[in-house]
């Protein structure tokens, strides 16, 4: 009786069994590409290289500025809230002079010395000639308000240092990125142009290795906007709590010139 089997040639089968073993290499071998944060990163074309560099050096500064001055503005609130309680319930204004001139660590206490300095000199002064008629309240007192507005304008100047560098990390970082990732992204067409081959397993990596850049960039932004929002709302906060006490201060120092 005649068998039904189909006899294939034996080229075929040699054909086929190479075939799949190399598809069996192929799953076992694992991915062609590594796609690691580091993989890309060390895979990804000089220039992409630099940008990503950069990046992170200006988020590493940035968190360095967020730690200090998170730290420094919870000093300042504590210490200005605890001086504006006690300045008012010390005696007189020469009393807390004395206590305060060996230790000012905060804004309103040096703008306090400020306009205290200037005030006790014209006072000195005012006994040391014995200048003829009253006191001259009202030029001591424009003294006093200019000394301590000067004061003023250069402990806000402190408190905003480096906040700049937040601005300019915070609106430019997704920019450098976004270039990083153009770049990568270049780089990878010509790369297809030259092998002629657009399959997404060929295609992907580049692409990923491109948007990593991006992703930094944002990684670095997105704090920096945030925490420069928080400090400038402090510092302006800081800036009217000083304003509030010269005008307090002013009050306070024509009733003792009277």
């Amino acid at each position: 009786m005649p068998s039904n089997k189909i006899a294939i040639p034996a080229p075929q089968v040699d054909a086929a069994i190479s075939l799949s073993g190399t598809q069996e290499a192929a799953i076992n071998s694992g991915p062609l590409y590594d796609m690691s944060i580091l993989g890309m990163f060390a895979s990804a074309d000089l220039l992409v290289k630099l940008v990503i560099l950069v990046l992170l050096a200006a988020s590493f500064w940035s968190w360095a500025i967020i730690f200090d001055k998170l730290i420094k503005f919870r000093k300042i609130k504590k210490k200005m809230t605890e001086f504006e309680q006690d300045i008012w319930e010390s005696g007189s204004l020469e009393e807390r002079y004395e206590q305060t001139k060996y230790a000012s660590d905060h804004p309103i206490a040096r703008v306090f010395l400020s306009g205290m300095y200037v005030w006790l000199k014209a006072r000195k002064k005012e006994i040391e000639h014995q200048v003829a008629g009253t006191f001259p309240k009202i030029g001591t007192r424009e003294r006093v308000y200019h000394a301590m507005d000067i004061t003023r304008a250069r402990e806000i100047g402190a408190m905003e240092k480096n906040l700049s560098f937040l601005a300019t990390v915070g609106s430019t970082a997704p920019f450098v990125g976004l270039f990083g990732t153009v770049w990568g992204i270049m780089s990878s067409f010509q790369a297809i142009a030259v092998l002629k081959n657009t399959t997404l397993a060929v295609v992907a990596p580049g692409i990923a290795e491109a948007l990593f850049a991006t992703a930094v960039g944002l990684f670095a932004a997105i704090p920096a906007v945030i925490f420069y929002n928080k400090f400038a709302n402090n510092v302006a906060d800081f800036s009217n709590r000083i304003d509030e006490f010269i005008n307090e201060f002013s009050a306070v120092s024509s009733r003792e010139l009277e």
